[in-house]
């Protein structure tokens, strides 16, 4: 399929995407994220798409697996949305009282962070920072196989680092 033919596709369905990312998130604003992250995961991913089959299926498979992992991350964070005009985040994880000794373990843990090498340092934070495997692999330029691994070999390394904090 020609890219022509691809953008003419993605054109056609753009409208029942829309509708169908706002069902997803109730809110006009996040629709329209969404709806942007699914087109352009699709034109990123033009090539796996197969000619014969369900193009709107296709598109609507990339934008729920989007939302699903969205999701998962928020929820894996503990964040809620305060439902106020402002629309502040708030994490509802556990406060601590003492808030000092609680900046000075944020200190040692980006301290053990920064002392990783490299190797193992760059895909554990592009990770943290919501990067998925394939595109941290993509950057780096290795095998995500080899992702994987460093970054399973940092968060070894971190907590046996900052084991004194359990």
């Amino acid at each position: 399929m020609s890219t022509l033919e691809f953008n003419y596709l993605i054109g056609n369905h753009s409208g029942s995407l829309k509708s169908f990312a706002y069902n997803f998130t109730k809110n006009v604003e996040d629709a329209e994220d969404l709806l942007q992250d699914t087109l352009v995961k699709a034109i990123r991913y033009k090539d796996n798409f197969q000619d014969g089959t369900n193009f709107k299926g296709w598109l609507f498979t990339i934008m729920r697996n989007i939302f699903i992992n969205n999701y998962k991350r928020k929820k894996l964070q503990k964040t809620i949305n305060d439902g106020t005009d402002n629309q502040f985040y708030l994490n509802y994880g556990k406060i601590s009282e003492d808030t000092v000794s609680s900046r000075i373990n944020e200190k040692d843990i980006n301290k053990a962070i920064t002392q990783l090498p490299y190797e193992f340092r760059t895909p554990f934070q592009l990770f943290v920072d919501g990067y998925h495997y394939d595109e941290i692999a993509d950057s780096m330029g290795i095998p995500m196989g080899t992702v994987k691994s460093r970054i399973f070999h940092a968060r070894k390394k971190l907590s046996e680092e900052l084991a004194h904090f359990a």
